[in-house]
């Protein structure tokens, strides 16, 4: 396992570990790296939920409507969206992602080539299912799970 290209997601329920991938998306890892690096992500909600489909955070005001302030240029890949896949959320523009993403419940290959794949998860998914669900169709989440911390694991001590 190459640690500087691992994250550690401590949810409530235990660790989900993600592999990056650079070879993918190489500008959106790097940026993630940087966040995760200056602890951006922890006890950020995951404010929109929705059962079968997907987990999502990054947004620090806890609403979907905020980022770090930076976007990104779309890096659209060759990746699938499945299971424990992370993806980049956006708005309508393909270049509108920041910091907010999310992790798939399930295949979605629907969104594949029009979000930007950077990681997959590769243990504790089981954790990732235990986040608590939104409303249906707008996921939105009352009381919602948070990250604990978000770390890169060539900088963790466990």
């Amino acid at each position: 396992m190459d640690l500087e290209n691992t994250l550690y997601l401590d949810l409530k329920d235990g660790r989900v570990v993600i592999e990056l991938r650079p070879d993918l998306a190489p500008n959106h890892v790097a940026r993630i790296k940087e966040l995760v690096r200056a602890k951006f992500y922890d006890g950020v909600k995951f404010h929109r939920v929705i059962d079968g489909f997907m987990a999502q955070t990054g947004c620090p005001q806890g609403t979907g409507t905020g980022g770090s302030g930076t976007k990104l240029k779309a890096e659209f890949n060759d990746g699938k969206h499945v299971r424990g896949t992370c993806s980049m959320a956006r708005a309508q523009s393909p270049d509108s992602a920041d910091s907010q993403f999310f992790i798939c419940f399930d295949t979605q290959s629907y969104l594949d080539r029009q979000y930007t794949i950077w990681g997959q998860v590769v243990e504790g998914m089981e954790f990732v299912d235990k986040i608590k669900k939104g409303a249906p169709r707008s996921g939105a989440v009352t009381d919602p799970d948070c990250i604990v911390t978000l770390r890169v694991a060539a900088d963790s001590e466990d």
